[in-house]
């Protein structure tokens, strides 16, 4: 990390958790920011949905939220970038405060609730879009939408045809019941709608599905089925949780989703039950804690094509990304991978 960045943060860190994240989109913005361009080698480059991606690191949903700092995240060296989540029609989210920087705990809690500019702003952004980017959009639904589950449809029509992939989110735990759409029936029934409007977009694209880490093993084998039977091209494993063990910082007791370090061995313990009950026949994302090398390497090893951060940006900067990259290459080479793909799944079962 340079010293520019390092007092960046330092700054960042004595405002408000979500006023430090708008400077940080504007920073990106401004091309401000550690800009390395697309990072790749031999090793990194591999394939995911038949999407071709330089390397396998991705930044998660929720960092752009609005698709506006678009020419600055693909310059920042990931492999991919998905923004969102975009609902139909704007919405503000639930009140501040609602972001809560766990210091102690290398970690956030966050009550968002999907504010975002609404699909008609966040498509015509995407129209613009930087060229050579894998770019995807998280499509959410309305807090107050009567067909929740139509949304997540509504939403890829209008936007499907600006981004490489599309993510259908049922797993955000700050909107209100919105869990519940992880059910069989109900995710069968949503997901059917959205393969249809997928299947008559003029260029279809990959369909993954984001899921909670607080799902039993149960669950995760319905998951794991309608994965399977839907036809869409993956799961990202995992959203945030609502589990408080063990946090130190005096935030513990915020409402809301948890992210960052104490996901990392959750989150990967439920990734690589997937890629067990799935058996590499559908295509994984690990998300959740990652802050090093090491780390994105265990999630592929768990059964992960490609890995997503997110939270680490917060205490790593945007440098982390080509640490990251650079360091899985060493550790794929220590390991005498010829590519990143030979190390999905190599092991699952310490996991298990």
């Amino acid at each position: 990390m340079s010293l520019l960045e390092t007092l960046g943060l330092r700054a960042l860190y004595r405002l408000d958790p979500e006023t430090a994240h708008g400077l940080a989109i504007r920073a990106l913005q401004l091309g401000v920011t550690p800009a390395p361009g697309p990072l790749s080698a031999p090793r990194l480059r591999t394939e995911l949905a038949g999407l071709a991606l330089p390397n396998p690191l991705g930044l998660a949903a929720g960092f752009d939220k609005n698709a506006t700092a678009l020419a600055g995240l693909a310059r920042a060296g990931f492999g991919f970038v998905e923004v969102g989540a975009a609902t139909p029609l704007p919405q503000p989210g639930n009140p501040k405060p609602r972001l809560f920087r766990l210091t102690e705990d290398g970690a956030a809690i966050n009550r968002f609730g999907f504010n975002n500019d609404g699909m008609e702003a966040i498509a015509a952004r995407l129209a613009k879009r930087p060229q050579g980017a894998v770019i995807g959009l998280n499509l959410g639904a309305n807090k107050t939408s009567e067909d929740r589950a139509a949304d997540f449809a509504k939403v890829l029509g209008h936007c499907g045809p600006h981004v490489d992939f599309a993510t259908v989110n049922v797993s955000s735990p700050n909107t209100e019941r919105l869990r519940d759409l992880q059910g069989r029936a109900a995710l069968m029934a949503l997901l059917a709608g959205v393969m249809e409007v997928r299947a008559a977009l003029a260029r279809p694209i990959p369909v993954f599905l984001k899921i909670a880490p607080d799902l039993d093993d149960a669950a995760l084998a319905e998951i794991a089925d309608v994965a399977t039977a839907s036809g869409i091209s993956g799961i990202i494993a995992t959203n945030t949780t609502l589990d408080r063990d063990g946090l130190r910082s005096p935030h513990h007791g915020e409402q809301g989703g948890l992210s960052g370090a104490p996901l990392f061995a959750k989150s990967t313990r439920v990734l690589a039950r997937l890629a067990d009950l799935t058996e590499g026949t559908v295509p994984l994302i690990g998300v959740g804690g990652v802050a090093s090398a090491e780390q994105a390497y265990a999630k592929i090893k768990a059964g992960a094509s490609a890995v997503q951060l997110y939270t680490a940006l917060v205490f790593g900067g945007l440098s982390l990304v080509q640490e990251i990259v650079t360091g899985l290459d060493r550790l794929l080479e220590k390991d005498g991978f010829g590519n990143v793909s030979e190390a999905v799944g190599s092991d699952i079962k310490t996991w298990l």
